[in-house]
């Protein structure tokens, strides 16, 4: 496992007063669910089916290319602790190189992440591919 604090920059407000760093602009860190989005769809309450679930291959194939290009993998999922470790062998059975594994995910969709740095999302619809596209969407903001 990488430790990103190595490849992490001092970043400042504009007066000058340090702030949390970040990654150089050709470091993406990717935050990747896993049930549905790289392998089938298991629900937690059938661990017994995490241990066979099939990866999609392009994910596979795809991700590891971004672990290869120096990007930041991180499986964020809905599993709990008590799936860690069928979820770190079938990783690493499967092939997939990545740097972390954050667990507890809220369940049922409908995200709105909320931060002090630039987000991009993704969604997953079937198919990976190396290339993003941008496309213009209307996206849900503060009041001013």
């Amino acid at each position: 496992m990488m430790n990103d604090e190595s490849i992490l920059k001092e970043n400042t407000d504009a007066e000058g007063h340090r702030v949390s760093p970040i990654l150089p602009p050709e470091v993406k860190n990717f935050l990747i669910d896993i049930d549905g989005t790289i392998c089938d769809d298991i629900p937690n309450e059938e661990p017994e089916r995490m241990v066979t679930a099939e990866a999609y291959p392009d994910a596979l194939k795809v991700i590891n290319h971004w672990y290869d290009e120096g990007h930041i993998i991180t499986f964020f999922t809905s599993r709990t602790e008590a799936h860690r470790e069928i979820t770190e062998t079938w990783l690493k059975l499967r092939g997939f190189n990545y740097h972390f594994l954050l667990l507890n995910k809220p369940r049922g969709g409908n995200y709105h992440w909320i931060d002090n740095h630039l987000i991009r999302a993704t969604r997953y619809e079937g198919k990976f591919t190396k290339r993003f596209v941008e496309i213009t969407r209307k996206v849900q903001v503060f009041e001013p």
